[in-house]
């Protein structure tokens, strides 16, 4: 059984998925987030924990729990 190796997003990726989650959503609906993957060429799994591993990486540097439960966006 092969594993794959994670594959780190291109600058290029790394841009789309910047601007998706400044300018446009933190936590993007399914959907959105189906877009997002068909943009950058990843795949949806891929992207959504690039954005799980940001909105952590941002509520810690606004001093926020690292999870959602307590406070409301």
């Amino acid at each position: 059984m092969a594993t794959e190796k994670p594959e780190t997003p291109t600058e290029e990726q790394l841009e789309i998925l910047e601007y998706n989650f400044c300018k446009v959503n933190k936590n993007p609906d399914p959907t959105t987030l189906c877009l997002i993957a068909a943009e950058t060429g990843l795949s949806e799994e891929q992207t959504l924990k690039w954005f799980k591993q940001r909105l952590a990486q941002w509520r810690k540097s606004e001093g926020l729990p690292s999870e959602s439960g307590s406070v409301r966006d």
